[in-house]
């Protein structure tokens, strides 16, 4: 029985070995990409983040001052506050009108795929080009929005030349553009959800609204949640329509994060302090994902 053992042992063992020898070299050049790609360049903002360096001079080591400097720079935390600002409402929109455009593109209607297919264009788009297109329709005297407001009697915007109003405008292109994708991801959900529970439901004179309530919304919340993760990762990051449309301004009224970012490393050549501005905006955007994808295992709709 023990030599029986033994030379089952010793089987695996030479399996084990064969196995090792055919999975090395496929795992090490992928792991050497991984490094030189993602793993590298994370390691050397890191290293530049406790260094001063401007373009042309030599890196001297500076320690955490950088960070120190950065949570006392009214301007960093302004970015901080208009960032989260723009996220809520570049997330919010889209959330409720792609969940709304999904309920109605799941019933059955005449020139359904039709529908469908105009309604996700939005999103083929590359971001500049739609911020390019949105920045005339924008323009205060020769757009065609204002053409629009005044035709019908309402005052001209100033849209993203105010301000007040530049953060709402660019969210108005963020849902133009993304309130498809969130309607892709909900309508998957749909599609899959068993018909007995309806049938059910109807049999005891629900009405839409409690069936909605009641049925679909807690069946679809895990899809919901994934839309809401991509999109708030998504709206965090954001930088093409900004730039495009607003650069920050007017003034800094629309400079997100990843704006002042951008202007600290690329207009002032000061890359120490932006790679410290790196940092922290990684565990930023890290912070906030674990939060959404423990909501994601764990919340249950009540």
């Amino acid at each position: 029985m023990s030599a029986t053992l033994a030379v089952a042992a010793a089987q695996a063992k030479t399996k084990t070995s064969n196995y090792a020898r055919i999975y090395w070299p496929f795992v090490v050049p992928a792991g050497l990409l991984v490094f030189a790609i993602i793993i590298a360049p994370w390691v050397f903002t890191l290293i530049m983040s406790v260094h001063e360096w401007k373009v042309g001079e030599d890196p001297a080591f500076v320690g955490l001052e950088n960070y120190i400097r950065l949570f006392n720079d009214s301007r960093f935390q302004w970015a901080i506050l208009r960032t989260v600002y723009f996220t809520t409402l570049a997330v919010l929109f889209p959330m409720v009108l792609g969940i709304a455009a999904a309920v109605c593109f799941h019933k059955n209607f005449p020139f359904r795929g039709l529908a469908r297919t105009i309604f996700i264009l939005p999103m083929m788009a590359t971001p500049v080009a739609v911020a390019l297109v949105w920045t005339m329709m924008f323009h205060p005297q020769l757009g065609v929005l204002n053409y629009l407001l005044t035709s019908i009697g309402l005052p001209a915007s100033e849209w993203s030349y105010n301000a007040v109003s530049v953060i709402p405008t660019l969210v108005l292109v963020e849902t133009w553009q993304w309130t498809p994708l969130v309607m892709l991801i909900v309508l998957g959900g749909l599609a899959s959800l068993p018909q007995d529970p309806y049938e059910a439901a109807k049999l005891d004179g629900a009405s839409s609204w409690q069936m909605f309530r009641h049925i679909t919304l807690p069946l679809v919340w895990p899809h919901i949640i994934v839309a809401l993760v991509i999109r708030t990762i998504d709206a965090l990051k954001a930088f093409d329509t900004i730039f495009v449309i607003s650069n920050g301004g007017p003034g800094t009224a629309s400079e997100t994060l990843n704006i002042f970012l951008y202007q600290t490393a690329f207009a002032y050549y000061n890359m120490g302090y932006a790679s410290a501005i790196t940092v922290v905006f990684f565990i930023l955007i890290m912070l906030v994902s674990l939060v959404l994808f423990s909501a994601r295992q764990k919340t249950t709709f009540q």
